[in-house]
């Protein structure tokens, strides 16, 4: 899925993301100042697309930090 068709607020947690850099389910919710549902879906839906990574939190064990997953350039074969 191309990042112009998810819902806006998976497309403002996905810029959040790519300019902020890794950051926890918290820090997003008061990045965004969206609903913590909504940034639950909103990271749902960038998961599934494949458009996020999960990272273990070292600090912190019962979060998940979640960060930009760069897009790979497609190689001419």
């Amino acid at each position: 899925m191309h990042p112009t068709t998810l819902p806006p607020s998976s497309r403002k947690v996905l810029i959040i993301l790519e300019d902020g850099g890794a950051m926890t389910h918290k820090d997003l919710v008061r990045s965004s100042n969206l609903a913590p549902r909504t940034v639950r879906y909103a990271l749902k839906r960038l998961k599934d697309n494949d458009l996020i990574i999960e990272k273990f939190n070292f600090k912190d064990a019962r979060q998940i930090i979640y960060q930009y997953k760069p897009q790979q350039a497609v190689e001419a074969v």
